[in-house]
């Protein structure tokens, strides 16, 4: 029997690196609906995502050097992160109001749709990372990304074409026992 969902999340891994070749925003319309898809109680909808290309990448990393306070080579440095990848993508959490949802559960309907975004972009053959950090709350990044007072930034995926790496395996299974329980 055929298992094509599993065998996608075993060989999915993470790519820090990758090429400047990414899908475009049309590329990317029918994956979002599909991510869309995820377990969502209520139906909010909780999540928003925003493309980042170009100088919005180079404003991202002027926001991360404001929000860290450092001065010089070492906010240079931070300011260059988010050009490792032509396409980042900001995972957005909405938080609606709800009497039966509480916002805990709206972050995880966010979190999980990049989650299965990023699984839907390894397989149509992108290389994804989901990168996040203590700047993702911070004030400069959330006014460069034009936040909402309900939005809350879960971090980016870092989208690009898949750098060939030979020196590292496939990530290795857990060890299920050790998670799964009885009561």
């Amino acid at each position: 029997m055929a298992h094509p969902a599993r065998d996608a999340v075993e060989r999915r891994r993470s790519h820090s690196k990758v090429t400047a070749e990414a899908p475009s925003h049309e590329q990317l319309l029918p994956l979002v609906a599909a991510a869309g898809g995820v377990a969502d109680h209520g139906s909010l909808h909780p999540w928003r995502l925003i493309e980042l290309r170009g100088a919005d990448r180079a404003r991202l990393g002027d926001a991360l050097a404001e929000a860290s306070g450092l001065e010089g080579k070492d906010a240079a440095k931070l300011a260059e992160k988010p050009l490792r990848a032509s396409l980042l993508i900001a995972v957005v959490a909405v938080h609606q109001p709800s009497f039966k949802v509480p916002e805990w559960e709206q972050d995880a309907t966010a979190a999980g749709v990049a989650h299965v975004l990023s699984l839907l972009l390894d397989e149509a053959g992108w290389g994804v990372i989901w990168r996040t950090g203590g700047h993702t709350r911070s004030e400069p990044v959330r006014r460069m990304h034009g936040l909402a007072d309900n939005e809350v930034l879960l971090g980016w995926l870092y989208v690009g074409g898949i750098v060939p790496d030979k020196s590292k395996p496939g990530r290795k299974l857990i060890d299920p026992t050790r998670y799964l329980t009885a009561l």
